[in-house]
């Protein structure tokens, strides 16, 4: 008989429990769906420039175009063209970084062989630019 009363008063104390964290005002029946909706996020939409980052060749800069939480465009308006090799792996290298990020619609994105420098200044430009937006 103990044990019966041991179970009925853990219900009672789980019962209270619960309905100590639903929001005043909110009843039982509604309360996941106002649980749910306070978890969504507004996305922001516009043109966000993520922090320049100095590599050992030179400064890399990401914009990142978003309109409605989805990434449209991302350029590199900065990176290293000081030297003509500079030149010749960027030339290649940021077309590929930007392609990725597009299909990805996120900072997970590969490592470009040839460019790692170049890669991994584009990546710590554009995880800026997506904190930014409220993106990751």
């Amino acid at each position: 008989m103990a044990s019966q009363k041991f179970r009925k008063t853990a219900a009672i104390c789980g019962i209270g429990a619960f309905a100590s964290l639903i929001p005043l005002g909110v009843n039982a029946s509604n309360a996941a769906t106002v649980k749910a909706t306070t978890k969504t996020t507004v996305k922001k939409s516009g043109t966000f420039l993520g922090a320049a980052y100095q590599t050992r060749y030179g400064a890399v800069q990401v914009s990142v175009t978003v309109k409605n939480g989805k990434i449209t465009k991302v350029t590199a308006p900065v990176y290293p063209v000081g030297t003509f090799r500079d030149q010749q792996i960027n030339s290649q290298a940021i077309p590929l970084l930007e392609q990725e990020v597009i299909a990805a619609q996120s900072s997970n994105i590969n490592n470009i062989t040839g460019a790692s420098f170049t890669a991994q200044g584009f990546y710590i430009s554009l995880v800026s630019a997506l904190s930014k937006a409220g993106l990751k």
